[in-house]
């Protein structure tokens, strides 16, 4: 088996990939019970090759559940009937898992409401106050 290729330069060698079949709960009948089709990857995050240390820190926090405290990241695909097709969407999920962690973050830039916006509220504000005031029972003295 070749190495995966993430993103240019970020690569998880062959041999660090682990591979399991496991049988898979769910629907499917007493199918279910007779094979393994769910696959289950494990990657340590230590063994991917050209991930930079801000990236690895966001993948740590994206991975979340899936990460040991070993530092291992597990995923789990069961979603077909059929172990090569769990491997390949296994192995697609931790390479978008991967390819997010590569994107920093847009700061947020703090803004302020503009003066037309703060007006536009208050007005609205008058106008119900004032649909209020009408409703009021007016006492006749």
């Amino acid at each position: 088996m070749p190495d995966l290729v993430v993103a240019p330069g970020v690569v998880i060698p062959a041999d660090a990939l682990d591979f399991s079949a496991v049988r898979a709960g769910g629907p499917g009948g007493q199918h279910v019970n007779k094979v393994a089709s769910k696959v289950e990857l494990r990657v340590s995050i230590e063994r991917i090759e050209g991930l930079y240390p801000a990236a690895r820190e966001r993948l740590v926090g994206i991975a979340g559940f899936r990460l040991t405290q070993d530092g291992v990241l597990m995923v789990t695909a069961s979603e077909s009937r059929h172990q090569f097709q769990n491997r390949q969407t296994a192995q697609d999920k931790l390479i978008e898992l991967i390819q997010r962690s590569l994107v920093a973050p847009v700061p947020r830039r703090a803004t302020k409401p503009s003066r037309a916006s703060k007006e536009r509220r208050l007005d609205g504000k008058a106008k119900d106050s004032a649909k209020k005031r009408e409703r009021r029972s007016r006492s006749d003295d």
